[in-house]
């Protein structure tokens, strides 16, 4: 990193967790109304995120050969997301999960940050419900003679179908980039640079298929209404029994709330939790 950047422009990893500590304590006080408002916002841009990559992706990732390739597109496109979430300052529960450095500093309870999530996980999914919602009506499914459709319901019934550990152990890889992305944004002088502490981290976590809760409030919402339109429900090639597990019960229960929990862990534990640790002792105020 010191060939590409100057030490004035890279903060140390205990200014980093200064930062962090601030920020997320700040919006783990923020008034609700601002809460809510920001936190859909941020479900809108992560599931603009999700629409752009499955539209650039859907051809490749419908055919084996390919796969490889459109979870490639999927994630240079990805990352627009999170840079939304963050350069427009909303709040995003995954990478909110860093607020938990401020109940370990001592300047949140453990109350207000159970407040602030919740508040924030939900907005996020109204945000991203909107955008499924609209996607879904918009017709773009029927691209590529309903391939992008048959996507559609074919993502939501593979993270539907995670055994729980799975989805538990994705949730948690997927959490530690992406707020490592935020981490190392929050150390950048210059916005290029918080472009790229972002970019990667991100791009690694799409390619590699790791699950995050807020895309899934996006992805699991839009499969299962593609899946009531016939031609949508036949270009996913799933059969019969298959199709039966993209519901609204089986998506809460198998996908979204063990995903959740490996998100926290992920997020607050791992990243959080453990440069808590490393660098606690260096807080200032």
């Amino acid at each position: 990193m010191e060939i590409f950047m100057s030490e004035k422009e890279l903060a140390t990893t205990g200014e980093m967790l200064q930062t962090i500590v601030h920020k997320f304590t700040k919006k783990a006080h923020r008034p609700y109304k601002d809460m809510i408002l920001l936190g859909f916002l941020a479900g809108v841009f992560i599931a603009l995120a999700g629409a752009g990559a499955d539209m650039a992706a859907h051809n490749l990732l419908m055919n084996p050969a390919t796969t490889g390739l459109g979870k490639l597109a999927s994630g240079i496109i990805f990352p627009v997301g999170l840079m939304l979430v963050v350069f427009g300052g909303t709040d995003l529960f995954t990478s909110n999960c860093l607020a938990f450095t401020g109940v370990l500093a001592g300047k949140v309870k453990l109350a207000e940050l159970l407040v602030n999530w919740l508040i924030i996980y939900l907005s996020n999914f109204a945000g991203a419900l909107l955008v499924a919602f609209l996607f879904f009506q918009s017709g773009e499914l029927h691209l590529s003679e309903n391939v992008l459709g048959g996507l559609a319901v074919k993502m939501a019934y593979g993270k539907i179908h995670l055994s729980p550990a799975e989805a538990v152990s994705l949730g948690i890889l997927c959490n530690i980039l992406v707020c490592l992305a935020v981490w190392l944004a929050s150390g950048m002088k210059k916005v290029s640079a918080q472009f790229m502490a972002i970019f990667f981290p991100i791009f690694l976590f799409i390619t590699s298929g790791y699950e995050h809760s807020v895309a899934n409030m996006f992805y699991l919402p839009l499969g299962i209404w593609a899946k009531t339109n016939p031609a949508y429900a036949a270009a996913s090639g799933l059969l019969p029994e298959q199709l039966a597990l993209v519901n609204w019960g089986d998506a809460l229960l198998r996908n979204l709330l063990p995903v959740t929990a490996g998100n926290i862990i992920g997020g607050a534990l791992l990243i959080g939790g453990i440069y808590f640790l490393l660098h606690g002792k260096e807080l200032k105020g």
